[in-house]
């Protein structure tokens, strides 16, 4: 064999394969790729990692999404999290801000408020400090959302049901429906806006949003229902009858598991709880994870087979964690460039190993399926 037939073999290997019902990344891998984001968002408030993650979500995105109706809520994500950053500013200029400034912006009337209300103000100077900390606050919530969003146009939200635990089945079936609720809402927006077009009317403006949103919520009610109606007929969330004993044992480790990881988590995320956050996790894990399997017996339903999890399902999910592990330990060994100072007030710098690590959670973009070619209708449909 040739150097040359080697080398197109390896290459062919490597290559991205079409994405097909056979092939196609499971949900929770994408949801796990986008969660390791959100994680390292919520660990700075740098501006420039930020905008990075946004990059890195939105370009993976736009390579792997599909022309189905949820892959076209990442659009919407992001407006959400430019008006989470415009209310945080308008927040931050109209009730004002305990941080103490010394670059005065303009000064707003203040409204005189009682003894009781120490701590509150309405109005007063509005400094270069306080907006520059509500900018960076607000950019990383809508960070986070961006993130919740790309994970919403990449996953099928239907797919889920598959690796859900039968205990949660009645639950993952109520969010599944709550979830198809939005991307149908935005599929019979495009379409009554596409439909007005055509007969010459306004698609846009104050009135046309009025004359089409009956109908729209209509319609996403409509078809929200009627999944829920045909998940009900294939048995999904029927229970079986189990003692009261393994009822009361499942629902205690199952809540208590469920504490002990939010707990176990606020732990890890604070600087405070270091010590107990990574212990108390592992022990609500277990405990959630035993009364999930207890209270999989009280399920009734039909079984199929579960999204296999292949080498590329394992290193999209992997590609976010590392880039949540890289930003955890860099806020460990370098804080200060995860998080700019505001007073003094200094430009943020752009770190270097965290930056490279948040580049790799564009690995999904060349190992996940190639999303097959859009209906000749789809164009026309994301306008």
């Amino acid at each position: 064999m040739s150097p040359s037939t080697g080398a197109a073999r390896v290459r062919r290997a490597l290559r991205a394969p079409r994405a097909s019902r056979g092939n196609a990344l499971p949900a929770g891998a994408w949801w796990l790729w986008a969660l390791g984001l959100a994680t390292a968002a919520s660990r700075t408030t740098n501006p420039l990692l930020l905008g990075l993650l946004v990059g890195v979500a939105g370009y993976v995105v736009a390579a792997r999404r599909t022309d189905a109706p949820w892959a076209r809520s990442y659009g919407a994500f992001v407006k959400l999290g430019l008006f989470v950053v415009g209310v945080r500013l308008v927040f931050s200029v109209v009730l004002g801000s305990p941080l103490p400034g010394v670059h005065p912006l303009f000064a707003l009337p203040e409204v005189p408020l009682p003894d009781w209300a120490q701590g509150i103000r309405i109005g007063g100077t509005v400094t270069a400090e306080q907006l520059v900390f509500a900018l960076y606050d607000g950019a990383k919530l809508a960070t986070l959302l961006i993130c919740v969003g790309a994970a919403n146009s990449l996953a099928d939200p239907a797919r889920l049901l598959k690796s859900l635990p039968g205990a949660l089945y009645e639950a993952g079936v109520a969010v599944v429906v709550a979830m198809t609720f939005a991307p149908n809402m935005v599929a019979d927006v495009v379409r009554l806006r596409r439909a007005r077009r055509l007969r010459g009317r306004p698609a846009g403006g104050v009135a046309a949003v009025l004359q089409i949103g009956l109908p729209v919520v209509e319609g996403a009610l409509e078809r929200s229902v009627a999944l829920a109606a045909s998940m009900d007929a294939r048995g999904y969330g029927r229970t079986a009858r189990v003692p009261p004993a393994v009822r009361r044992t499942t629902n205690a480790l199952t809540l208590g598991g469920l504490l002990g990881v939010c707990a176990g988590t606020y732990g890890l995320l604070s600087a405070e709880g270091a010590g107990y956050g990574l212990p108390l996790l592992l022990a609500g894990l277990v405990a959630a994870l035993a009364g999930l399997r207890l209270g999989g017996r009280r399920s009734v339903r039909t079984r199929y087979r579960p999204d296999r999890w292949g080498v590329r399902a394992w290193l999209v999910a992997g590609s976010g964690a590392a880039v949540a592990a890289a930003m955890i330990a860099a806020g460990v060994t370098d804080p200060e460039a995860l998080r700019p100072g505001v007073i003094p007030l200094t430009a943020p710098v752009l770190p270097l190993w965290p930056a490279a690590a948040v580049l790799a959670g564009l690995l999904p973009a060349a190992v996940a399926p190639v999303p097959p070619p859009a209906s000749p209708t789809a164009p026309e449909e994301q306008q």
